[in-house]
């Protein structure tokens, strides 16, 4: 029941003492971690995750509002399903990870996308969210958030797969 009207840090802190530090809110009532494995390399994975103007092309509900410079404290704002969101990047690593901040719906929230190199030009991709505020694990849970990042990881892989079969 304590995590039920948890509040976690400040929009600020959570941006600068979590998310700039890559880690979500581990104590949030919400988290989420899931990976898929690729055949690509970080910078292949990094040319299709890092345009996220052309999200919309291969990841379905996914529609890019307005961005500006791509690069940490830059904000942008973005819409998921039909649902707006306010974001801030906090970590921009071409190859690595993309981390940002936001709000949605008054909860505020980190998103980490992290690019493992493996053997034989592979990758793993790492999707980490938290999301923190009174009562959210009612309107919005574990599964659900994790079955989204499911369904993101899995249009990236295919649009992966895509752009390989297309340039051979």
């Amino acid at each position: 029941m304590n995590k039920l009207f948890y509040r976690g840090p400040s929009l600020a802190t959570l941006h600068t003492d979590y998310a700039v530090r890559h880690r979500i809110d581990t104590e949030a009532p919400v988290t989420s971690e899931s990976s898929v494995v690729v055949d690509a390399t970080p910078a292949q994975v990094w040319e299709v995750m890092a345009d996220l103007r052309n999200w919309p092309a291969w990841a379905p509900g996914y529609e890019v509002l307005e961005l500006g410079e791509m690069a940490p404290g830059a904000a942008f704002r973005w819409r998921l399903g039909g649902v707006r969101i306010t974001s801030r990047f906090a970590v921009v690593a071409p190859g690595r990870e993309l981390t940002w901040s936001g709000v949605v719906f008054g909860y505020k929230a980190v998103d980490q996308q992290v690019l493992e190199p493996l053997p034989g030009g592979r990758t793993r991709v790492t999707m980490r969210e938290s999301l923190a505020g009174p009562l959210v694990s009612l309107f919005f849970g574990v599964d659900k958030l994790r079955a989204g990042h499911d369904r993101y990881l899995a249009a990236l892989a295919t649009e992966l797969t895509r752009r390989s079969a297309a340039h051979r």
